[in-house]
């Protein structure tokens, strides 16, 4: 059994986080995480590509076997639901054309996973990213969520596609 890369992803329009971990049996290694920012006033179609363009570089440059997205919650704001749901599709895109399986996961199963309740908040998820992967460098919430993202997955998989 050789390790799995996971590329764990917490989209959003305006900063998606995107981290990758290593597994290997019951060991977790930190790879690399990052942020992807797009300007609020460019057109919309211009920041999906920006999207695009970034998930595409980090799946191309560290090669992941499998990426995990958190799934979209609706909005109060539907605009805003609507335009979570742009990046998210370009996100999965951008992974289904390098050929790799999408999982998706409840933003409660991933809090749950890593610490321990379903309601956690973004500090007790920096808390817990912290202590599963000391050596980690995360320099925003939206990288402590996406490193989330991947541990969650490494725990079960729920098929995206079936």
């Amino acid at each position: 059994m050789s390790p799995k890369t996971i590329l764990g992803i917490d989209p959003a329009l305006t900063q998606t986080g995107w981290g990758i971990i290593s597994c290997y049996q019951n060991h977790l290694s930190f790879i690399a995480c990052g942020t992807i920012t797009t300007n609020q006033k460019q057109p919309l179609d211009e920041r999906l590509h920006q999207i695009y363009q970034s998930i595409s570089k980090v799946i191309n440059l560290y090669k992941p076997d499998e990426i995990a997205i958190e799934e979209t919650f609706v909005n109060k704001n539907a605009v805003s639901s609507l335009k979570l749901g742009h990046a998210r599709g370009v996100l999965m895109l951008s992974g289904a054309i390098a050929g790799l399986k999408i999982y998706e996961y409840a933003s409660t199963s991933i809090k749950k996973t890593v610490a321990g309740v379903g309601r956690a908040d973004k500090n007790q998820i920096g808390v817990m990213i912290k202590y599963l992967l000391p050596q980690a460098v995360v320099k925003s919430e939206d990288e402590a969520d996406a490193l989330a993202v991947a541990i969650c997955h490494n725990s079960f998989k729920k098929p995206y596609l079936t």
